[in-house]
């Protein structure tokens, strides 16, 4: 794996943070300054300011994100981040964004790889919201968001849509895009009042309240690898 994705696993640092420790030559792979492009392999030694640097273990964490928090590892404005609330011996960092006001399913983990496949459009994977609005959805509305809408930045792919109660509705989608459900809500004339996320890529929140977390089950990290 490339340098800065090895001291992403050991937990030293975000990828970014970690192009900044090789390019200031604090990073040594086999006693040589390491590059951007360096690759490390098993039997290499990488060092950080002189001390030894190891993988971490695999990690894959099920947050259920309360309001308020931020999905950042660190905030400037100093507001609670998701990151604080998983206190895992692992660096881990979520896949995905939710919104300081959104509740709900997220998913962290220190596998660069697999973030990277759950968050490409390619691999479609379904999320499903919650969402209270202003107003009464009708059917027709519904089969609008069903059948996909223009945005700013483009069409919304296919969905699913159904009345949960008169102003909720729940939306799967299969896009990630940024303030998405909001803004295909608003766009058919419900603006959003509240919105939660019950699943992410066959993920639920059962037996989690509000701030709590729990490891995946090695099944459940297989069903992700298979998506």
């Amino acid at each position: 794996m490339r340098l800065n994705a090895y001291l992403a696993r050991a937990g030293v640092a975000s990828r970014r943070k970690a192009d900044e420790l090789i390019k200031a030559g604090r990073v040594t792979v086999n006693g040589e300054p390491g590059q951007l492009n360096t690759f490390v392999q098993s039997r290499d030694r990488v060092e950080l300011d002189g001390s030894r640097v190891e993988l971490q273990r695999l990690t894959y964490v099920l947050l259920y994100k309360p309001p308020g928090t931020v999905t950042t590892a660190s905030d400037p404005q100093g507001r609670p981040t998701v990151v604080r609330l998983v206190d895992h011996q692992a660096r881990v960092v979520p896949v995905g964004r939710l919104d300081a006001d959104t509740t709900g399913a997220l998913l962290l983990t220190n596998d660069g790889e697999l973030a990277h496949q759950l968050a490409h459009p390619s691999y479609e994977v379904e999320k499903v919201y919650e969402a209270d609005v202003e107003g009464e959805p009708s059917d027709d509305t519904l089969r609008h968001l069903e059948r996909g809408l223009e945005l700013d930045d483009g069409p919304t792919g296919p969905a699913k849509a159904r009345l949960l109660a008169p102003s909720r509705v729940e939306l799967s989608i299969h896009e990630g895009r940024k303030h998405q459900v909001k803004r295909m809500l608003a766009a058919v004339g419900h603006p959003v009042t509240r919105l939660h996320r019950g699943r992410y890529a066959g993920l639920t929140l059962e037996g989690l309240e509000p701030g709590q977390w729990r490891e995946l089950e090695p099944s459940e990290v297989e069903s992700l690898r298979k998506r």
